[in-house]
Formats: structure tokens, C-alpha cells, sequence
């Protein structure tokens, strides 16, 4: 009789040791996920004395890209951040050191230096960032607003940007690729704008 109640209680756990051992093979077999840079190039050193000098703003990401995984725009209206494709290191972060490092290549005659302490007579270089994404078209976009200040915070000219690149084949890898060509033609638009409207020498 003890026999047969041990063996019947023993059947009635099964199952709930069979969820058990699935679950913890389920969650040993999560792998985690992929994580990436954009890609960056070496910034060329101006030689001599820079005669002007630049501050960059952090940029301000709108809310839905302030996020770990990478944005894809799946249609007109829909927006999905990636669980298992994420960025490496904050997007903000990326966004201003690869900027910063942009403009020191476009703009040999300026020191471009981050937002921090108080430089006399700098201009300073704001962004918003609404757009910088894959998007269901097979491009990835960026696009926003930028400012620049003078030494006394007046506003000297705001202009919007918009870029776009094609990507090369499908993947996160040719997204995040086409994202950092974006990204170079937006700074290359704004070194272009500065240039021209005389702000810099």
C-alpha cells in the first residue's frame, strides 16, 4: 500500500517536472542578443592653430529612438524596436562622437569640442534627431533640425536635414552601415551650411 501511494505521488508530479525541465531548456537556449557601432572613420587632424571653435551639443533623440534595440519603420505608421539587434553603446552617444568627429574632417579651420564648461567666443551646434531608422522601402533615414548659437546663445540660423541611403542587402549589419552613410551626409550638409554662411572662418 505505501508502494502505491509513493508511485501515485510520483505520477502526479511528473508534469509539473516535465514544464520544469522545459522551461529551463527554453530559457538555456535564449541567446542574447547581437550588438552594434556605427561605423566610424579616423578624424583628420587640422595642422597649425583652428581659428574657431565649436561646441556640440548632445544630440536630443526623439523619444521612440531613444531605445536599446534598432528602429524599423514597417510601414507608414508603424514603428519596431529590435529585441535581439541592439545598440552597443547609447545612440545619443554614438550620434555625437561620430558628429564631432565628421565636422573636425569637413571643417579643417575649427576645433569642435563636446558641450562642457565654457569656451569665450564659441559657436555652439545643436541637434534634434526625429528620424534615424530602416525603413520598409529598404532605405535608412535620418533626419532633423540643427542650430547654431553664438558665443552669447543668440540664434544665428536653424535648418532642418534629411538623408537617406539604400542599403546594400538585407540585415541588421547593411542597416546599421547604410544608418552611419546617413549620418555622413547629414554632417556633411551641416559642415556645408556653416561653411557657407560665412560663420567660420
Amino acid at each position: 500500500m505505501l508502494i502505491g501511494t509513493s508511485w501515485l505521488t510520483w505520477l502526479r508530479c511528473l508534469p509539473a517536472l516535465l514544464i520544469c525541465l522545459l522551461v529551463s531548456a527554453c530559457a538555456s537556449s535564449v541567446s542574447p542578443p547581437a550588438r552594434y557601432m556605427l561605423p566610424s572613420d579616423q578624424a583628420v587632424i587640422a595642422s597649425g592653430q583652428p581659428s574657431n571653435t565649436l561646441r556640440l551639443s548632445a544630440p536630443r533623440l526623439a523619444h521612440y529612438l531613444d531605445v536599446d534595440g534598432i528602429v524599423m519603420q514597417l510601414d507608414d505608421i508603424t514603428l519596431n524596436a529590435a529585441r535581439e539587434h541592439q545598440w552597443a553603446e547609447g545612440l545619443g552617444r554614438q550620434l555625437e562622437r561620430g558628429l564631432r568627429a565628421r565636422l573636425t574632417q569637413a571643417l579643417p579651420t575649427v576645433r569642435v569640442v563636446r558641450a562642457e564648461g565654457s569656451q569665450s567666443d564659441a559657436l555652439t551646434l545643436r541637434l534634434d534627431i526625429d528620424q534615424f531608422q530602416g525603413r520598409f522601402d529598404g532605405f535608412a533615414v535620418t533626419s532633423g533640425q540643427w542650430q547654431l548659437l553664438d558665443s552669447q546663445g543668440e540664434l544665428l540660423v536653424m535648418e532642418n536635414f534629411y538623408a537617406q541611403t539604400r542599403l546594400e542587402e538585407d540585415g541588421y549589419p547593411a542597416l546599421v552601415r547604410a544608418l552611419g552613410s546617413s549620418w555622413d551626409q547629414a554632417a556633411e550638409l551641416i559642415a556645408q551650411e556653416i561653411r557657407q554662411g560665412g560663420y567660420v572662418d
